[in-house]
């Protein structure tokens, strides 16, 4: 019987006889996935019996331990805030990338890590559009890191046998525990978290996952397009984690002038984020989810005791930045 094969029973044997991975059995898993140990067939009945199962927060939690251990030899400098983008389809403007860079002004060091994304509105061409492209290794991220504050570290850099996986979605026709597992993998093990996920029923599963692993501090929400950003028409509800304990907490609505931003219709141009940083274009919808995404990067990280005063110091910020773009 092949090696793998004593998974793919664990999770496989039915409704009676299955069972969820243990956090080591889904390590020892993931560890074989990378190296290259399985069999294609063996590798899509395994990520498909895990996604129509659902899968456990220690599974997903086994799965990070093992990607961790491909880079555990590359350390990265002290990071404030980890920031996990991870949207593969994007409908919407990357506006949160400006608040990463809002925060990296304020001196909080922020470590933006994702894949490419498909269609002309990704994360990589929002920072391109703010003058920032993405670090070619781990060590040009941490000098970035050391000289700017932010840095945006590819998947396929950090991870690329864990990376590869993401090509599979094409193939299989859905998401898989790949696109969960690559939200926690925290790589500088950062003081805080955010996380945004496109399906509210996944908020509690990455909060655990985040517990498991012993993030310091997260917070995890809906966010637009799946991404870490507050959408300023509703109330935000989201998942905190700090010193192992987790509980929920919501943000207000952001009111703003003018009427109802379309953010899931308006153009896919990404050089608007770049306007709107240097104030050629007054976007007062746009304007209040970056600050809003900055404000609850600000309470996370604690430079603000509440979230009325994280909001204000948010706005302050953005009133303040240099309309210059960052260098890259």
């Amino acid at each position: 019987m092949h090696p793998f094969a004593e998974f793919l029973r664990i999770i496989g044997r039915g409704p009676t006889l299955s069972r969820p991975l243990t956090r080591e059995e889904a390590r020892e898993a993931m560890r074989r996935i990378l190296e290259g140990a399985v069999e294609p067939v063996q590798l899509g009945a395994f990520l498909l019996v895990l996604r129509t199962r659902g899968e456990s927060a220690e599974e997903i939690a086994g799965m990070v331990d093992a990607v961790r251990e491909t880079f555990a030899e590359r350390p990265l400098p002290v990071v404030d805030l980890d920031w996990p983008s991870y949207a593969d389809r994007h409908r919407m403007l990357p506006w949160f990338t400006a608040s990463a860079l809002l925060l990296a002004r304020a001196g909080i060091r922020v470590l933006m890590h994702g894949i490419e994304g498909e269609g002309p509105a990704t994360t990589r061409a929002g920072l391109a559009a703010l003058g920032v492209r993405a670090a070619r290794s781990v060590e040009e991220a941490g000098e970035r890191l050391e000289r700017t504050g932010f840095a945006y570290l590819p998947l396929e850099v950090l991870a690329p046998s864990f990376a590869a996986l993401f090509g599979l979605r094409p193939v299989l026709g859905v998401r898989t525990a790949v696109n969960t597992a690559a939200r926690a993998l925290d790589p500088a093990r950062a003081a805080a978290q955010l996380q945004g996920v496109f399906h509210p029923p996944y908020i509690a599963l990455h909060a655990e996952v985040q517990r498991l692993l012993g993030t310091r501090r997260a917070l995890t929400f809906k966010g637009g397009g799946g991404e870490v950003m507050r959408l300023p028409d509703k109330p935000l509800r989201a998942v905190r984690v700090a010193g192992g304990e987790m509980r929920e907490e919501t943000w207000p609505a952001i009111p703003y002038a003018g009427p109802r931003h379309p953010f899931r219709e308006e153009p896919p141009e990404p050089a608007r984020i770049a306007a709107l940083w240097r104030g050629e274009v007054e976007l007062p919808g746009p304007e209040a989810a970056i600050v809003g995404t900055a404000a609850l990067a600000l309470h996370l990280v604690g430079r603000a005791e509440s979230m009325e005063a994280a909001e204000d110091l948010a706005r302050e910020l953005w009133r303040e930045r240099p309309r210059g773009l960052p260098p890259a």
